[in-house]
């Protein structure tokens, strides 16, 4: 029989296991756009005495530090202010969620921004610990919530901005994802794990969450049973990117989802993977793709249908009629409008935004508007505007994406034109979501503790870049670039078809910011390939020249109708490596190569200021 061991309860850890709830009544679940996770009050209290007693000196730093973590409050490099991580399961935001975040933008955000993350949450930073304690309350009213943003807990669960309106599904995964929330938000099992656990639901095997390069990703499945036709998902367990990046294995091919069953063996493979203490050790290689990849899936399984039959299984509840978040968007969508603008054929730049940024949904008569966010920064203007935009045109539906952008969704085919006009205005009209000059990066040096290069200033150096080489060739626009400020990756560069992540070079007794660059990653079309790492080191402030470079030959030397990654395998990594050679050369430090020992968006000269990250605190 399995062992029965369960993890120490967290003296923060507010619910027994898998039973949340809201705050009038913790059993009852409002199925509201964008209210998924519970709010607890209580935590909010708590909160506030804690980061009172550490600021008075009661209680020490690293005490602290993990419960501040889950409480979704992460550390940044410059001292005596935080970042606070705001959760938005799959995605999913309302229009009073955005005013929100427009007013905590404005009262505690020195930058006047918010930041959408690859994992569909929303970012703030440089705020200080005491106006955090403020700040929590205060989006908690519009039912946002940061338990468990950060720490060694089950992360923000990411899921298909499309889903529930795409071609293809074989069902709508997001009621699933929203019971699978619920069910571990404040779990006992998974609040002090060996590392923190990243989930993602995939609404087609196009994979848009791409769930493989997750902890656990979950593939919509139907399967006949008895003759009747059973929802189900494919599990995969054990992807990551950073250090040792791994494509997840399927662990099962059909786990039923209607019963709960798939949750279940969720909890089983946290439980196993919580009892790991060999995995402690060592947190950089912590995480559940270290243990998938020593004993193999076949043991793995094994382990985990042995943990199933433990006594354990009984104890719990997995009554989905309580959990699942069931909601019927198509009941607000939007009537025809009556009077809206309509394109005349004469705008280019409608045309192009058409027909990058619009998808038509499955539903006849409505469309997805994607909205590209240069470096998923949007001002509170924009998030009020955005508001706005969604109230009148998509009957308030909207969802985040892990390109760092925003999918409107149920927009009349006769708003199109409307919405990019009001997009425009607020300066998001752009086209080209998801193409080459929609460059994802993460924060990088701007707040990260573990960050080595300015990633946001390289995004838009590159970005300013392309748009100056105004490429019109389709298959080079399907080019995607990502950039890292270290090699953790969370901007998911290993999986670009171009990435970088930052590094630095010595040059004497000074040294010059730097990249390390990969070519040929995937994460379309239901592929997943990690990159091909170059022997390059390459100086920030030339990557754009270089990346230039790399485009134009692949224009010149492909075959007809070849995609990058077909190039890159055809002609391997050298050519690359030999077109960027001249670029690797040192400079030596003089008034004339100044330019090259500072980092873009800077204007000191480049040091290495690293500190120790909190994600396994």
């Amino acid at each position: 029989m399995a062992s029965d061991r369960t993890p120490a309860r967290s003296a923060h850890s507010d619910a027994p296991s898998g039973r949340t709830g809201t705050l009038e009544n913790p059993e009852v679940h409002a199925n509201v756009p964008g209210h998924v996770i519970p709010i607890i009050a209580r935590e909010f209290d708590d909160f506030d005495t804690e980061a009172v007693r550490f600021l008075r000196g009661e209680i020490p730093e690293n005490e602290f530090i993990g419960f501040r973590l889950r409480q979704g409050v992460y550390g940044q490099r410059q001292p005596d202010v935080q970042m606070v991580r705001i959760k938005i399961p799959f995605g999913g935001v309302n229009p009073e969620q955005l005013e929100m975040f427009a007013d905590a933008v404005e009262r505690w955000a020195p930058l006047r921004k918010g930041h959408i993350t690859t994992r569909q949450c929303v970012q703030l930073h440089h705020i200080p610990l005491i106006d955090i304690t403020k700040l929590i309350r205060e989006i908690s009213d519009a039912g946002l919530s940061s338990r468990e943003g950060c720490g060694n807990t089950v992360r923000n669960v990411t899921g298909d901005p499309w889903a529930g309106v795409c071609e293809g599904e074989l069902f709508d995964p997001t009621p699933y994802a929203g019971a699978y929330v619920r069910y571990f938000v404040r779990n006992a099992v998974c609040q002090l794990m060996p590392r923190k656990f990243k989930t993602a639901f995939t609404a087609t095997d196009e994979d848009r969450a791409i769930t493989g390069i997750h902890d656990g990703g979950f593939i919509p499945r139907v399967r006949e049973i008895d003759g009747e036709l059973v929802r189900g998902f494919e599990i995969r367990i054990g992807g990551g990117t950073s250090i040792m990046p791994r494509v997840a294995p399927t662990l099962y091919d059909f786990v039923r989802a209607d019963d709960g069953e798939y949750i279940k063996v969720t909890e089983a493979v946290l439980r196993i993977f919580d009892r790991q203490d060999e995995l402690r050790k060592n947190r950089a290689r912590a995480r559940i793709k270290v243990l998938v990849d020593r004993i193999g899936m076949n043991a793995f399984r094994e382990m985990v249908d042995e943990e199933l039959r433990g006594d354990w299984v009984q104890e719990r509840d997995y009554d989905l009629d309580r959990l699942l978040f069931v909601h019927d968007e198509a009941e607000n969508a939007p009537t025809v409008p009556v009077e809206v603008p309509q394109p005349d054929g004469t705008d280019a730049r409608f045309a192009r935004f058409r027909a990058s940024n619009v998808i038509p949904q499955r539903q006849p008569g409505f469309s997805t508007v994607e909205v590209r966010v240069p470096r998923g920064d949007l001002s509170p203007e924009q998030f009020r505007g955005l508001a706005d935009i969604m109230r009148e045109f998509s009957g308030g539906y909207a969802r985040t994406t892990v390109q760092q952008n925003l999918v409107l969704r149920w927009v009349r085919d006769e708003a199109v034109y409307a919405v990019w006009q009001r997009l425009a205005g607020l300066d998001l009209g752009t086209a080209g979501a998801r193409e080459i000059n929609d460059v994802v990066s993460c924060p990088g040096t701007d707040s990260c503790k573990l960050g080595i290069t300015s990633s946001m200033g390289l995004n838009r150096a590159i970005e300013e870049y392309i748009d100056d080489m105004q490429i019109t060739d389709p298959l080079t626009r399907q080019i995607h670039i990502k950039i890292s400020g270290c090699p953790n990756g969370c901007s998911q560069h290993h999986i670009a078809n171009i990435g970088f992540y930052g590094a630095s070079m010595k040059v004497g007794d000074r040294t010059i910011p730097a990249y390390i660059p990969h070519v040929g990653g995937q994460y379309e079309g239901g592929v997943v390939r990690m990159g091909q790492r170059l022997k390059l080191r390459l100086p920030a402030k030339r990557i754009p020249e270089v990346v230039g470079r790399w485009l134009r030959f692949y224009e010149s030397d492909r075959t007809d109708g070849e995609v990058f990654n077909a190039f890159v395998d055809r002609i391997g990594h050298q050519p690359f490596e030999a077109l960027a050679a001249e670029a690797t050369l040192p400079v030596e430090y003089s008034a004339e190569t100044i330019n090259e020992f500072v980092d873009w968006n800077r204007a000191e000269p480049f040091k290495v200021m690293r500190g120790e990250g909190e994600c396994a605190v």
